[in-house]
């Protein structure tokens, strides 16, 4: 018994001044770290630049993560309020809804109030009293822009869009001399007839009253239209233009009432 544990003890001995020993407790004491020098070990990033700029550069970019993603959230909210909030406010959107709702009647109704103020102005314009403010002629003119220029234009502006859908200088000239030369000779001539058979005249003292009026109108008309039809083709979409159209139109309809309110020619 007492010769085993000597033996046991030169064993331990031995072992303990083994080389091998010696470099397995070192391999031990680095595997294990120190708790009270392992807080140390952060200052060492201070001494070595490239491990320092490895650990500010992981540092501020965990910082600045949740910087940037608050504002890009609130701009993306911000923008897809203002996208989904159009510029339909007040009395605009509502007739921007209507005119996509009910576009012939929207127009019709629109071209009966400008044709109806015109008539009131050239008739405030023209009369010396008040006395002689025609009714029944505000109607004829307020049933004629809504019966049949405002399909008319609405029609009209769409058949350009279609034949004609760039908005560019050559298709604009296009459109502006077929204004000239068909829709607006047309929508004058039936204006004139139109007004003169409500007011109970023949067919020959209608012709009259185009032989007298129509030329003088048509020549007014060159002066004032093409510049009207160059902004409205170029510049205004085609579910406006007819809008841009009966504002243009306002002033050249206190002229036209005025003509079409003129006496009677007699047949010759």
């Amino acid at each position: 018994m007492a010769s085993a544990l000597a033996r046991n003890g030169l064993l331990e001995t031995q072992w303990h001044h083994h080389p091998i020993h010696s470099i397995w407790r070192s391999s031990l004491r680095r595997s294990i770290p120190d708790p009270v020098t392992a807080p140390n070990n952060i200052g060492n990033h201070l001494h070595h630049p490239k491990s320092f700029s490895r650990f500010t550069h992981s540092t501020f970019r965990k910082a600045k993560e949740p910087e940037f993603s608050a504002p890009r959230m609130l701009s993306s909210r911000f923008s897809s309020r203002a996208s989904s909030s159009p510029q339909k406010s007040g009395l605009v959107g509502w007739y921007l809804g209507m005119l996509k709702a009910r576009p012939i009647s929207t127009k019709s109704i629109t071209s009966a109030l400008i044709y109806t103020a015109a008539d009131v102005s050239s008739q405030t314009i023209v009369g010396e009293s008040s006395e002689q403010y025609d009714l029944i002629r505000t109607l004829r003119m307020a049933g004629y822009g809504m019966l049949i220029l405002g399909p008319s234009v609405h029609y009209w502006y769409n058949f350009m869009s279609t034949v004609f859908p760039k908005r560019d200088l050559l298709s604009t000239l296009k459109k502006m001399a077929l204004g000239q030369t068909l829709y607006g000779p047309t929508m004058t001539v039936i204006f004139f007839s139109v007004n003169a058979a409500l007011q109970g005249e023949s067919g020959s003292e209608i012709i009259a009253r185009l032989k007298r009026d129509l030329l003088p109108t048509m020549i007014n008309g060159i002066m004032y239209w093409p510049l009207c039809d160059f902004v409205t083709f170029k510049f205004i979409p085609v579910h406006l233009q007819p809008l841009v159209v009966n504002s243009f139109s306002y002033l050249w309809t206190v002229y036209i009432t005025y003509m079409a309110g003129l006496t009677k020619v007699g047949a010759s």
